[in-house]
């Protein structure tokens, strides 16, 4: 087995950043611990602990006793999770209730009816100038995200700056934002109960923000707005008009950072692309 102390300084950056994109936290005990002694001696409890044990027949009526005293007491049955159409509706009630992005910002932190939330460490929400009239929507956070409490951070978020600053913008001169701002665990999918109960989030950040033009970034984004099935290979490369709380706003979907980095070839693409959004918001 190779030792870290073996890796090479980049070998070991690597790795650390795989267990990170996996969903890893800690990878160290406070204390040293020798596992293959605690095995034996848990091994060894075990065998003492069937030596010691009554007959069947003796365990069976040491056993009545405790049942009928479990039996008479009092269930305690777990809380019951509120159902779908309770929490999108409390989604809703939350999002309409803020006339600003900061209170929006407020109201989603408070929000406690989709499970995603306990799962997270951040509420990961809008970042950048909200007067941009520009905004990039990405899926969700990734881990980077949820650790730093901010969308598009590390690795992708370095590459999603220079996709910017190739059309001459930058994070600071748009609205950065996720559909979903909780990670799933282990950057799954979200469910469609959980897209729909942070649907009312996302719109109302649209509404609230009035772009002119929206970027899209990736398979979900695209299929979220545009309301169909194919791939980001299908749905990329124009623009569209779609109704968002009543208001029609123009978006365009392109691949996300994740998507370059893992298959650098199709970066060409997403650099035509880029080409077109920036035409497009340069004639306004």
């Amino acid at each position: 087995m190779i030792q870290a102390k073996d890796l090479q300084p980049q070998e070991l950056s690597a790795l650390l950043h795989f267990y990170a994109d996996s969903g890893v936290e800690w990878l160290l005990e406070d204390a040293p611990i020798d596992r293959v002694a605690e095995f034996a001696a848990q091994k060894v409890a075990r065998e003492q602990s069937r030596a010691s044990q009554p007959a069947p027949q003796q365990r069976a009526d040491r056993q009545q006793p405790a049942r009928a005293a479990a039996a008479a007491q009092p269930l305690n049955p777990p809380p019951v999770a509120m159902p779908n159409v309770d929490a999108v509706a409390a989604a809703q009630r939350a999002a309409e209730g803020a006339s600003s992005l900061a209170e929006l910002k407020a109201a989603i932190e408070r929000f406690d009816s989709c499970n995603l939330k306990n799962g997270a460490r951040s509420t990961v929400f809008a970042s950048g100038d909200p007067a941009a009239r520009i905004m990039v929507i990405g899926p969700m956070p990734n881990a980077d995200d949820d650790r730093d409490g901010l969308p598009f951070s590390g690795r992708t978020g370095q590459l999603l700056d220079r996709m910017l600053a190739a059309i001459g913008l930058s994070r600071e001169a748009v609205l950065l934002t996720n559909i979903i701002p909780w990670r799933p665990p282990g950057n799954r999918m979200p469910s469609p109960a959980e897209t729909a109960i942070c649907k009312p989030f996302i719109e109302r950040q649209i509404a609230l923000a009035e772009p002119d033009h929206v970027l899209l970034l990736g398979n979900f984004p695209a299929r979220f707005f545009f309301g169909e099935t194919g791939t980001i290979h299908n749905l990329r490369g124009e623009w569209r008009e779609v109704t968002v709380g009543g208001r029609s706003v123009r978006a365009f979907a392109t691949l996300h950072p994740q998507d370059l980095l893992g298959a650098p070839a199709t970066k060409a693409l997403a650099w035509r692309d880029l080409l077109m959004f920036s035409q497009a918001i340069t004639r306004g």
